[in-house]
């Protein structure tokens, strides 16, 4: 009897509804869509709540024309700009009346089903949130990053934060529905007033008051990134320092929120992000920034790590953000940026040279003995290898015909690390071009063999150099029609890779200390290591069949247990790299190549072909020199 109460009870139940609290500020532009995808959700949105912050552009007359016939949405004009996010997302949290609550940016949208998507699995399981998928979708082009994906890879629910501690690496306010009940009775609500990265304090409020949460893999966020806009914002402005103050205070502030609700495998789990995110990310940008802003920067950085305490350290210590970490605070000064920009890079890279101190220890440089000796214990798969990339056009003729065959060199060097490289034998290498705005679009190179580099072409770079010298060599002699050949002049052939490592140069694996400087075992200073290379022909007509775009080089380095370990390459410097080519094509006449370094230095090529290609390649320049 009573369960038929209970089913009784429920068909009366009025469906739960939910809120979509919908913040604006000067954005006309796009805050009537972002409210249309908020009530195109359907049933399942009771109201939507758009707060508009004291705008001057016309923004609340939209809102109000666009309310005069949509009775679900309440329009709310403040009549001071509070500088930030949190305070319309306050105001808007206290407006709403129904079970459930949202938060849209007025730049983005909800794509369909995301609202019935998450109420159905916070209903399901009882939850007090419930996540799914964001994808940052960059504009004009389209190209869509997935954020956070392996949180949200399939349907799950977790108890408690804490037994997901990867939960505080998902920040973003956005793509999550709460339960409003539960919001209230924590007090939980944004930091107000001008608080940039408000999100990352409130989402860890939200994870101290230990809610049960439900995981969904649906696209429930689509994050508009204009990064051309008059006005970036305000996670996008990265520009003046004081943007980074914001986020060194916001994680500081999640770490105590954490910490003092008793979470501190959660508050561990924010120190450990900041490095591996926040910190790496900067680091990336640093050389872009003038020596004013490196300087306060460095400053910022050290004294917000100066609060980490050995346990946080000793996690993972040969993570890359660890080891950027532990080099900024050994130094007072801005330092090694080049080699520190390469070790932020995804994946990281260790560049040359690898130094040793008196007793052997691998350490950061001669100048700056900073142990890296927890990279002797790391899987050779996690290892930050470094590869040299070098690309260059290569018009070849064939004997039966007199047309020219559409052709780029690659050549790669893969440096050794303190023996680990020699130690799990360097086999092949793979190469793959990703596009930059449809990921989906890949172009591989046949695998080719990895050969180790003759003793005599070891380059003589120094601590922060960007440019290291490759082992020159002919051109691939390969069979007609091969798209990926070896090797530089002088390598041993392929089936020798394992061969001699002492004759090559290579330290040994547990010969710690045998290759210094001078030659002699405990000697400090840089180790003459060994290297490996190979060359690639890339298909270039493969690249530009799929018109003008940029592609993004990925490697895939092979070793002898069948381990493998995906790089980038960073690109060279030099007389005549990185430097605009036209390759002549029967396709399309003409293909415009420029190979580039990236903001982490790693090597990306931009294709052009036809005449339009070139046509787009001077209209844009025109444009970066109009501006």
């Amino acid at each position: 009897m009573n369960a038929e109460s209970e089913t009784d009870r429920d068909a009366r139940k009025p469906p739960a509804g939910v809120a979509v609290v919908v913040i604006g500020y000067d954005d006309a532009a796009h805050v009537t869509d972002a409210v249309r995808s908020a009530l195109a959700q359907g049933p399942a949105v009771r109201e939507v709540v758009a707060v508009d912050d004291c705008s001057t552009d016309g923004s609340a007359g939209l809102l109000d024309r666009l309310a005069a016939s949509e009775p679900r949405l309440r329009v709310i004009r403040r009549r001071a700009n509070s500088g930030g996010c949190g305070t319309p997302r306050n105001t808007g949290l206290d407006a709403v009346t129904s079970p459930y609550v949202m938060f849209l940016d007025s730049d983005d949208i909800l794509p369909p089903g995301a609202v019935d998507a998450l109420l159905e699995a916070a209903e399901g399981a009882h939850a007090e949130v419930a996540g799914g998928l964001c994808v940052r979708r960059e504009l004009p082009s389209g190209r869509e990053v997935p954020w956070q994906a392996h949180l949200y890879a399939l349907h799950s629910v977790v108890p408690h934060p804490a037994r997901r501690p990867r939960l505080v690496h998902d920040t973003l306010c956005v793509n999550k529905l709460y339960r409003t009940g539960f919001l209230r009775a924590h007090g939980i609500r944004f930091p107000e007033g001008r608080f940039p990265y408000e999100d990352v304090v409130f989402t860890a409020r939200v994870l101290a008051a230990a809610p049960r949460i439900a995981l969904v893999p649906d696209r429930v966020y689509v994050w508009h990134v204009r990064r051309s806009a008059g006005r970036l914002s305000i996670s996008l402005d990265r520009s003046g320092v004081e943007n980074w103050r914001a986020r060194t205070e916001a994680c500081r502030q999640a770490y105590e929120v954490l910490l003092g609700a008793g979470q501190k495998e959660l508050a561990r789990a924010v120190r450990a992000k900041f490095l591996d995110h926040d910190l790496r990310m900067y680091v990336r940008e640093l050389g872009l920034r003038d020596a004013a802003y490196r300087r306060a920067w460095w400053e910022l950085t050290r004294a917000h790590l100066a609060e980490y305490d050995a346990d946080d350290w000793a996690r993972n210590p040969a993570a890359p953000g660890r080891l950027i970490g532990r080099v900024v605070l050994a130094s007072p000064e801005p330092c090694d940026l080049p080699r520190l920009r390469e070790l932020a890079a995804r994946p990281a890279r260790l560049c040359p040279p690898y130094a040793r101190a008196a007793d052997g220890t691998p350490v950061w440089s001669d100048a700056l003995p900073v142990s890296l000796e927890p990279l002797r214990a790391r899987p050779v798969r996690a290892l930050p290898l470094a590869v040299d990339g070098e690309l260059r056009p290569c018009a070849r003729g064939t004997r039966l015909r007199l047309r020219l065959r559409l052709r780029l060199r690659l050549r790669l060097r893969l440096h050794e690390l303190y023996g680990r490289v020699a130690q799990a034998g360097p086999e092949s290498v793979e190469a793959e071009w990703l596009h930059r705005d449809d990921g989906g679009v890949v172009v591989r190179d046949t695998a080719v063999p990895l050969a180790p580099c003759p003793s005599g072409s070891e380059p003589a770079g120094t601590a922060g150099s960007e440019a290291v010298a490759l082992a020159q060599g002919p051109e691939p002699a390969g069979r007609a029609g091969s798209r990926a050949v070896a090797l530089a002049r002088g390598a041993e052939p392929a089936g020798a890779v394992a061969v001699g490592p002492y004759a090559r140069g290579v330290e040994p694996a547990g010969a710690a200390g045998t290759t210094g400087t001078a030659g002699t075992a405990g000697t400090a200073g840089t180790v003459r290591g060994g290297a490996w290379s190979a060359e690639v022909a890339v298909d270039l007509a493969a690249l530009s069949a799929l018109g003008a775009g940029t592609w993004d080089l990925r490697l895939r380095i092979r070793f002898r247990d069948g381990v493998s370990r995906d790089v980038s390459a960073h690109a060279l410097r030099g007389a005549g790299l990185l430097r605009r080519s036209a390759v002549p094509s029967v396709r399309h006449g003409v293909v415009l190549v420029q190979p580039y370094a990236t903001h982490s230095g790693a090597l990306a090529l931009r294709v052009a072909p036809g005449v339009r290609g070139v046509l787009s390649v001077a209209r844009a320049r025109l444009r970066r020199l109009l501006h």
